[in-house]
């Protein structure tokens, strides 16, 4: 790709990324050519469809969860690793609203132009979340396909205005239900009181 395509692309990529975490997901794509200065002709040249257009967009955004996950596989605790991968791809996906109804019909979807991305990001939760269950740190009966429902679960808390303030309280007790002793992790969960 040339570099002014290049440039093209990503400027499109931004403005989209800020109409997205402002209108949703749905926003239009002819709002977004004009928001980025350019013809929706312009706009369809490079992402064809809606899809394209987030499936691109998206794509970054969970490349950059996936490593992280790696990242902390290598270092860190595995209960605070996991935790800290959870906030992370929670505030992340928080950032684009109505994306979590994407992400679960894409993981099911091998033909969606997000399928690849959300099993990549999928899998890099799991390993982490093996990870913190081999150090018997997290619950057992709690899979990556549990993982991924819960980050769109508490991503949707956060994009609904009247519980989002409770997003970051409810955050944590999830995460203190998946970790076997959330006491002994810098996480910030709070255990609960004893009763």
């Amino acid at each position: 790709m040339r570099a002014d395509a290049r440039k093209n692309r990503d400027h499109l990529l931004a403005v989209a990324g800020t109409a997205i975490a402002e209108e949703g997901v749905d926003v239009s794509l002819r709002d977004i050519a004009r928001r980025a200065d350019v013809g929706l002709a312009t706009l369809l040249r490079h992402f064809p469809t809606r899809e394209a257009l987030l499936e691109a967009l998206l794509r970054t955004g969970f490349g950059e969860l996936t490593a992280k996950a790696k990242e902390l596989e290598a270092s860190g605790s595995p209960e605070d690793a996991l935790v800290s991968w959870l906030r992370d791809c929670v505030a992340w996906t928080t950032e684009y609203r109505g994306v979590t109804v994407l992400m679960a019909a894409a993981i099911e979807d091998t033909e969606s132009a997000l399928h690849t991305s959300c099993v990549a990001l999928r899998a890099a939760g799991s390993r982490l979340l093996t990870r913190a269950q081999a150090a018997g740190t997290a619950r057992d009966d709690v899979d990556g396909a549990d993982l991924f429902a819960l980050v769109a679960a508490l991503a949707w808390l956060g994009d609904q205005p009247s519980l989002a303030p409770r997003a970051d309280h409810l955050f944590d007790v999830v995460a203190g239900a998946i970790l076997t002793d959330p006491a002994n992790t810098d996480s910030g969960i709070t255990p609960p009181p004893a009763t």
